[in-house]
Formats: C-alpha cells, sequence, structure tokens
C-alpha cells in the first residue's frame, strides 16, 4: 500500500445503451444517457480509483455529490470518465470528477468520500435493525 494523496487519478469508460438510458431508469423520458448513470460511474471511478492505496479490510462511501450533467449523449456513444483526488482529509476525500462522450464533455463536479473499515462500517449498519 502506497501513501494515499493528491493527484490520484481514475478512468472508467461504459456504452450508452438501453440499459442505462433516462427513460429506462424513469429520470426522463429521453433515450439519453442518464444522469443517474453518470453520477454512478464518476462514483466508481473515484472508489476504484483509490482501491489500491487502502487499508487491507477497507473501503470509501460516497457522502456527497455535486455535479452538473452538461449534455445529452445518445446511445451507441462511449462514455469515459476521469476523476482527480484533489483533498485529503484525514478519512475525507474530495474528487474533480468529469465525463466526457466522443463529442466532449458532459459532466463535471465533485463528489466526496470516506474511508471505512468494512467490518466496522456493516456492524454499524446492521446494528439499525435491532432499534
Amino acid at each position: 500500500m502506497s501513501e494515499l494523496s493528491h493527484g490520484v487519478r481514475g478512468t472508467q469508460e461504459e456504452l450508452v445503451t438501453e440499459k442505462n438510458i433516462a427513460s429506462a431508469l424513469g429520470s426522463g423520458g429521453l433515450a439519453v444517457y442518464a444522469t443517474p448513470c453518470m453520477i454512478t460511474l464518476m462514483e466508481y471511478c473515484a472508489m476504484e480509483s483509490v482501491k489500491p492505496y487502502l487499508p487491507e479490510g477497507s473501503s470509501t462511501v460516497g457522502t456527497l455529490i455535486n455535479v452538473k450533467h452538461l449534455a445529452a449523449t445518445p446511445v451507441g456513444m462511449r462514455i469515459r470518465c476521469e476523476t482527480e483526488l484533489i483533498e485529503v482529509d484525514r478519512r475525507r476525500l474530495v474528487f474533480l470528477c468529469r465525463a466526457y462522450d466522443e463529442a466532449g464533455l458532459i459532466g463535471e463536479g465533485t463528489q466526496e468520500r470516506f474511508i471505512v473499515d468494512n467490518a466496522k462500517f456493516m456492524e454499524k449498519t446492521q446494528a439499525k435493525r435491532t432499534k
């Protein structure tokens, strides 16, 4: 495990299909790439980018996202997401996120994630059932 610091970058891609369009997800009525899918890709990209730097038994959870979906993308085009870790405050991580289709920028913003111990996090989560 290396030191987690500013500048860690990630890249992920996906194809726009009938499964990730707004009309299929109910987030809109048109056959264009859905905003919730763009956000999911951004979260996944950030999560995967820092995974090699985390202690054994740890992961990150998303706590805040602030993004703009700037342009629509039709079925058949590829989406590329890029993230960069821009702030590290103990367990709190902030990422700059950008999404592109083959024509250019379609979304951008920031997201916050926290490093958690998987076992402790799930124990606390499961304890909600007994309340």
